[in-house]
């Protein structure tokens, strides 16, 4: 029985084609016919007719299911033609045949699964390549940053995040392709990339009040004849920078270009000149919301590899400082660009092909930590990140909403139709709170807007400005107010009596309103005697303990401010007032008062202002500027000002 057994195997093997003896036929192996037709898809594979070549090759397997090199050039087509679960099939049969014939094709498979959202396969694939092969093999650290990749994409698409997009509508999204927008800080004023037939150029558009946008329209005055596309547009809506690519002074293939805009006209396109610019490729720009630091992407020499993100400081004489690369971690050898720095100054958002991920490029976010270094790179999660390559991602003011370029629209003929899409954020990628503070000066004895009016924005506790600008010819500006710190505002010209403010964010965890501002700059008198229209200016940065005439350090800018202003007009003269909520009996509040307008009196003759030029006068709660109806009432009543009482 047992050779009638053995007997049965024998014949089993070698009348079956040696199933067992040989699993697979190379291309040496195979006859002349199928040869042939492996050296005809060959060579039109090298013509690039890759479906040609991959017909060709069906009938080769058709002839010889077992020709393992066959089953893995017709994978490689696949591949190529972006079909993976064709490549995928003929990968799988492949590694049936024969496990080590070609290691490679447990690699490409690999690459494949993760194209297929597959990740646990694609890393066991990995872990197979990697102990098949010797330890010198070239492929070894490539591998090995896959499977790190395959794991944390793996994991990433278990825990799905949030994700509804929406179309930005068809006021905006056209049968062209539109991509790259930026917003104003307010959200109101949307500039963007629209491609017709090769030409790139800027449409901008404004939000209605149902939230909706009107038709966009060309950005005359800096479109032209050539590309101009990557563009970001400054919180205030006043300054456009953007990429422009072979122009005549361009310093590379593309340059960085600004304009400015005063009313709805835009000035002359100006070159970013050097420092920012260099004779590699400069491009996608992203403007800090104070407009003092400029973030880019660039080639030029220095980097980590491929394009990195790059930065500069505006100084003091309005001239951009040299370049720095930003560095690891937000910069890997691998290709990073896209830089987004959100109106908080402490949240970075970019595109990456070097940090693990889901695709050939993701978004990720980075923050800043306190040393002011940024913190390690934290993907945006599926399904924001995907196998395909994701684009440029800009985020709102109040850190809510996210805007990027997707191509899930087609056209009929199949061609990707992009468009611009917005979606709500998670919250564990979202910025810091930040609002704004949009203000309009006019002159507070005419009535007239005055524009050149110079805005300052300090921290509570630093001496340079955290930002300036100026009002327009409308008398009009804005200036972005990250949450967390206490911030004080100051506006001047020559000729007026200066205006301050006050906004403390300092715990603030959320804004629901941005700060809007009718501001009043009395002249100041001319001539002698009492001015004619005496209004008191409210002192809103000079505090005190509470219940206490005790100075607060905070006080101290404004106090210097105000003893430079009297330096400047020697003959003014002023006089202090104090006043208080009605927390309290009316007499405390009076002497409180009295102390308070003192204790001003007192500091500005220590800075050098003399004492027949001053005087001071408690009111107490008796003068409030709004009834004492809530806290933020009594906050506003609760003052110092002072008042011109002669010239």
């Amino acid at each position: 029985m047992q050779r009638l057994f053995l007997l049965w195997v024998f014949l089993l093997v070698f009348s079956s084609g040696s199933v067992f003896a040989q699993a697979f036929v190379t291309k040496a192996d195979l006859d002349k016919r199928e040869q042939k037709l492996f050296e005809e898809a060959e060579a039109l594979s090298r013509r690039q007719q890759l479906e040609a070549a991959r017909d060709v090759l069906g009938q080769v397997v058709d002839r010889q299911p077992n020709a393992i090199d066959a089953w893995l050039f017709r994978a490689q087509l696949s591949y190529d033609l972006g079909e993976w679960t064709a490549a995928a099939t003929d990968y799988e049969r492949a590694l049936q045949l024969s496990a080590t014939h070609a290691p490679e094709a447990l690699y490409q498979l690999g690459l494949v699964k993760s194209k297929l959202e597959q990740f646990d396969e694609a890393a066991t694939l990995h872990e197979r390549y990697l102990a098949a092969v010797p330890a010198t093999d070239r492929r070894r650290a490539r591998v090995q940053a896959l499977l790190d990749g395959a794991r944390i994409a793996a994991d990433l698409k278990r825990n799905p995040v949030p994700f509804a997009p929406y179309s930005l509508g068809d006021s905006i999204n056209t049968p062209g392709l539109e991509y790259l927008p930026s917003f104003s800080a307010d959200g109101n004023w949307l500039v963007y990339t629209v491609n017709y037939d090769g030409q790139e150029d800027f449409y901008f558009s404004g939000r209605l009040p149902d939230g909706t946008w009107r038709k966009g329209q060309p950005l005359s005055g800096v479109n032209t004849p050539k590309n101009e596309g990557a563009q970001t547009i400054s919180a205030d809506g006043r300054v456009l920078f953007f990429t422009g690519c072979q122009w005549p002074d361009s310093y590379g293939g593309c340059d960085l270009y600004y304009a400015r805009r005063e009313g709805d006209t835009w000035s002359k396109v100006r070159h970013a000149a050097s420092h920012v610019n260099s004779p590699h490729w400069d491009t996608q720009p992203s403007l800090s919301a104070n407009g003092d630091v400029l973030y880019f992407t660039s080639t030029r020499p220095g980097g980590l590899g491929g394009s990195d993100i790059w930065m500069t400081r505006l100084r003091p004489d309005g001239q951009w400082g040299r370049a720095e690369n930003v560095g690891a971690p937000i910069n890997t050898p691998a290709d990073d660009q896209s830089p987004f720095l959100h109106p908080d100054g402490q949240t970075l958002y970019f595109m990456s092909e070097g940090h693990p991920g889901l695709g050939e490029s993701d978004l990720f976010v980075s923050r800043r930590g306190e040393d002011g270094t940024w913190q390690t790179p934290q993907n945006l999660g599926y399904p924001i990140n995907t196998v395909r390559r994701e684009g440029a991602l800009v985020v709102s003011l109040d850190g809510k909403t996210a805007y990027y370029t997707t191509d899930q629209n087609t056209k009929p003929d199949g061609k990707p139709n992009l468009d611009i899409y917005a979606f709500e954020l998670h919250d564990a990628v979202r910025p810091a709170p930040a609002t704004y503070v949009r203000g309009r000066v006019t002159d507070g004895s005419t009535g007239q807007r005055l524009a050149d009016v110079a805005i300052a924005l300090a921290i509570d506790g630093q001496t340079e400005a955290f930002a300036t600008t100026m009002t327009d010819k409308t008398g009009e500006f804005l200036v972005v107010l990250p949450a967390g710190k206490n911030y004080q505002l100051e506006a001047n010209r020559t000729g007026y009596l200066f205006y301050s403010d006050r906004f403390e964010l300092a715990e603030a965890t959320h804004v629901d309103a941005p700060f809007e501002l009718e501001m009043n700059l009395m002249p100041v008198p001319s001539g002698g005697g009492v001015p004619a229209v005496a209004t008191p200016v409210v002192l809103r940065n000079v505090l005190f303990d509470t219940g206490s005439s005790a100075l607060l350090p905070a006080s101290e800018p404004e106090l210097r401010r105000l003893a430079q202003l009297l330096a400047q007009q020697p003959n003014l003269r002023i006089r202090i007032n104090g006043h208080t909520d009605d927390v309290g009996d009316a007499a405390t509040n009076q002497r409180l008062s009295e102390d308070r307008a003192k204790a001003v009196y007192t500091h500005l003759v220590a800075l050098g202002i003399a004492a027949d030029r001053l005087s001071y006068k408690g009111f107490g709660e008796d003068k409030p500027l709004v009834p004492n109806t809530d806290d933020e009432d009594r906050r506003q009543n609760r003052r110092t000002e002072f008042e011109v009482v002669g010239n």
